[in-house]
């Protein structure tokens, strides 16, 4: 083991945990203010229960010895044979259980994404049951096709470096579905859903900001170059994203948007996620302007469909994913690496492992995502009672105020 990767794959790990209150705040000021302390407490919780969940059955099932490269088997159940003294299959050089814990953050940080889709209305009950269904039915699934041993889009060649499949196409697409499920909050079009709380929402920015540099530099799984880049192509990415996001606000509303530079950061490091490892900083530039451009282009069709994703998951995320995805097959090996390091197909050839893991993994969140709402809606329930959710969150479902 390498003392050096230990240190840099624990220390992102604490990175990528900083998202959580980072999302927290970012979501929280979104929202109206009463309905903060719910919208922060789905992020708080998703860390305490996926984390319960995680340790469980979670890792296993996405990490563990593979059942037809479809699924992990249960055999390492509550980590057993997950050692913090040797190494496990996915590294040579840290503990297996820190490349455990490294991905846990990943698990969690997940399901907190989808919360922004169904702020506002969902009961809390119905959350915690959706989390735990989601992160076993539908995250340990797509993590083990793209990043198990043996999952089979990995064998077919499709690559992800950090997440733009497995993290947020799998959220962006699980939250359309939970916009058509949910349908809309009351007063849509017709009353203020601004922010009730910008400050808020630039500190949540920010603190994103800060932890996506472990969430891609981490995904090297060791302190050499390839987390170097990582790390470098995260930050370009984000800023000419947030520049692209502010300058399209400017010239077409005449004020650069506060919300909107927060907006278009996370844009930007969403959209690098999947081509972190694979491409340099020229590259990083275009992508993080087409980030800027094509998820503000999103926002702006979602919203004439009057599709109430609340806080634009899939426009931000979804679409994030995917163009990063894309990106990784036509720009990886340009300015980093080679596409011979990268994979050994065409660049055509790797367009179509993309383009089809893109197409599996949505269609599965999508499908499965719709129907645990379903079942939760036909049960326990999914939505507060038109009473409650006039009143807001904070008071109906936790009896607090912020």
């Amino acid at each position: 083991m390498n003392n050096g990767d230990t240190a840099w794959v624990l220390t992102s790990s604490a990175f990528v945990f900083i998202m959580l209150p980072g999302l927290a705040f970012f979501y929280g000021g979104l929202v109206r203010n009463k309905n903060v302390l719910a919208t922060i407490m789905h992020s708080f919780m998703a860390l305490a229960i996926i984390g319960i969940v995680w340790v469980l059955w979670g890792y296993s099932l996405a990490f563990g010895p593979s059942w037809q490269g479809i699924i992990g088997s249960l055999e390492w159940f509550g980590l057993q044979g997950v050692s913090a003294t040797a190494t496990g299959p996915y590294s040579d050089t840290i503990p297996h259980q820190a490349f455990m814990i490294f991905q846990a953050k990943f698990a969690i940080i997940t399901p907190a994404l989808i919360a922004g889709a169904f702020a506002e209305r969902i009961k809390f009950k119905a959350f915690v049951l959706f989390i735990i269904l989601w992160s076993t039915l539908v995250y340990a699934p797509a993590a083990h096709w793209m990043w198990g041993v043996g999952g089979w889009l990995a064998d077919w060649g499709a690559k992800d470096f950090a997440g733009g499949a497995v993290v947020h196409l799998t959220s962006g697409v699980a939250a359309i579905s939970a916009a058509l499920v949910f349908g809309k909050r009351m007063g849509l079009g017709k009353e203020s859903m601004e922010p009730h709380n910008i400050s808020y929402i630039v500190l949540g920015a920010g603190l994103l900001w800060f932890g996506w540099f472990g969430f891609n530099g981490g995904s090297a799984l060791a302190a050499n170059g390839t987390a170097v880049s990582a790390f470098v192509v995260t930050h370009i990415s984000a800023a000419v994203a947030t520049c692209t996001w502010v300058m399209i606000d400017w010239f077409l509303k005449g004020k650069p948007s506060v919300v909107g530079a927060a907006t278009g950061a996370i844009a930007g490091l969403a959209t690098i996620t999947p081509a972190a490892g694979f491409v340099g900083p020229m590259p990083a530039m275009l992508i993080g302007f087409a980030a800027g451009a094509l998820c503000y282009s999103a926002v702006y069709v979602k919203n004439k469909m009057q599709l109430d994703d609340s806080l634009d998951v899939f426009a931000v995320h979804g679409m994030g994913g995917i163009i990063g995805l894309i990106s990784v097959a036509l720009l990886g090996g340009i300015g980093f690496m080679s596409l011979a390091e990268i994979t050994d197909l065409s660049r055509g050839d790797f367009l179509i492992r993309q383009l089809g893991a893109i197409g599996a993994i949505a269609a599965w969140s999508f499908g499965i995502t719709t129907i645990i709402l379903l079942a939760l809606k036909n049960t326990v329930g999914l939505r507060v009672t038109s009473e409650e959710e006039e009143i807001g969150l904070d008071l109906s479902e936790h009896g607090e105020t912020a």
